[in-house]
Formats: C-alpha cells, sequence, structure tokens
C-alpha cells in the first residue's frame, strides 16, 4: 500500500469507529442501565476533566508555564460565568482582561 492509500484507509477506518460509537450510545441508552452511583461518577468525572482541560490551557503554553495575564483572564471569565453573565460576556471580559494585561506589558 502507498502512502496515500494507508492515509485513506486509516481515515476510512477512524470514520466508520467514529459513526458507530456515536451510534451505540442512543441506539443502547434504552437497553443498558447503569447503577445510580456509576452515574453520579460519571456526572462527577465529567466536571474533573472539563477542570482539568481547563487549568492545563489556562496555565500552559506548549511545554512552558504561561504567564500571569492568561489564568488572570481565566479568572475573570470564571468569575463573570459565576455569576452567570451571558457567554459573550464572559468571553469578551476574559479577553479583555488578558489584553489589558498584555498591553500593560505583563507577560
Amino acid at each position: 500500500m502507498t502512502g496515500t492509500a494507508q492515509l485513506l484507509a486509516a481515515t476510512a477506518v477512524l470514520g466508520a469507529g467514529t459513526f458507530a460509537f456515536r451510534f451505540a450510545g442512543p441506539a443502547l441508552r434504552s437497553r443498558v442501565t447503569l447503577p445510580p452511583a456509576l452515574e453520579r461518577l460519571l456526572a462527577t468525572a465529567v466536571v474533573v476533566l472539563l477542570a482539568a482541560l481547563v487549568a492545563t490551557s489556562a496555565l500552559t503554553d506548549g511545554h512552558a508555564l504561561a504567564g500571569p495575564a492568561r489564568p488572570a483572564g481565566v479568572a475573570v471569565g470564571a468569575l463573570c460565568a459565576w455569576r452567570r453573565a451571558p457567554f459573550l460576556v464572559v468571553v469578551l471580559a476574559a479577553a479583555a482582561a488578558t489584553a489589558v494585561l498584555r498591553l500593560l506589558s505583563v507577560p
């Protein structure tokens, strides 16, 4: 197989696998029941994974630590979200806070 043929075959297999996983959820939801304790655990796991993603994105830039401007912007966005501001306000406030700090030469 050539490189292009392998790439196309891998793309087709991954596409079919992704479709199968996405189709299996709604198709099996009525047949498979999870214990309530496991459902609570999965809900908690979603929150923990999202928090880890936010922390990783906010505190690092590649393999190095980000400067204080980015975490400060994330903190401003989190504060706005906690106060139940509209999503557009949260994003704009976080971006504005980061921009102002960078304008003031905070890395």
